[in-house]
């Protein structure tokens, strides 16, 4: 009976070890997604040269050289001016001006967005960026240039607007960098296996 007992145990262990990968799996997943959201909660800090608060409008200004840092988010700015929320404490947009003035952040991904107008307003609750004034928008190998652009940051979504002049456009720029490194990574996995085959020919 012992054999018996022990090879049940052996033929058992693979399901114990597939069970403990999917639960791995799926604390991964959460942890990720955990993560994206956390960094929305993290604080908002504004440094600058000079402040002016107004408590009766509920408006804050921060003027020359001003920096706004939320987690990987960035916004460097000659001015910025806070609007907290009409039945809240809470400060729900940020309206930076300059020329330009600049905003980068990291995603989860490890892409870099980066991004410049000349007014960008950060709108918390939506966690949208609108850029206006010669905007451009920069991600991975995408350029993206126009008067007005929205960027969704949690949904990664760009809406690009041209002027009303009639030469008004919207500018869009593919990268081929990647698409030729791919290309060449591709070529050196056949040459690498076209020279494996004529060293195993006789």
């Amino acid at each position: 009976m012992q054999p018996y007992n022990l090879s049940l145990k052996n033929m058992c262990k693979p399901n114990l070890l597939l069970s403990k990968l999917l639960v791995i799996c799926a604390l991964l997943v959460s942890a990720v997604a955990g993560a994206a959201e956390k960094n929305f909660d993290l604080p908002i800090n504004v440094d600058s040269r000079y402040q002016f608060a107004d408590g009766i409008k509920r408006t804050t200004l921060f003027t020359e050289d001003v920096h706004i840092t939320q987690g990987t988010l960035s916004i460097d700015a000659d001015e910025v001016e806070v609007i907290a929320g009409a039945d809240s404490d809470e400060l729900q947009t940020f309206i930076a001006r300059g020329k330009p003035a600049s905003y980068s952040q990291t995603m989860e991904d490890g892409t870099v967005v980066k991004a410049s107008a000349n007014e960008i307003k950060y709108v918390v609750a939506e966690r949208t960026i609108t850029l206006t004034g010669g905007a451009e928008l920069k991600q991975d190998s995408t350029e993206v240039k126009g008067e007005s652009i929205s960027y969704n940051i949690e949904l990664e979504q760009v809406i690009a607007e041209g002027d009303s002049s009639e030469d008004g456009r919207v500018k869009t720029t593919f990268n081929p960098r990647s698409v030729k490194r791919q290309s060449t990574d591709q070529d050196s996995v056949t040459t690498s296996q076209d020279d494996t085959t004529k060293e195993d020919q006789p």
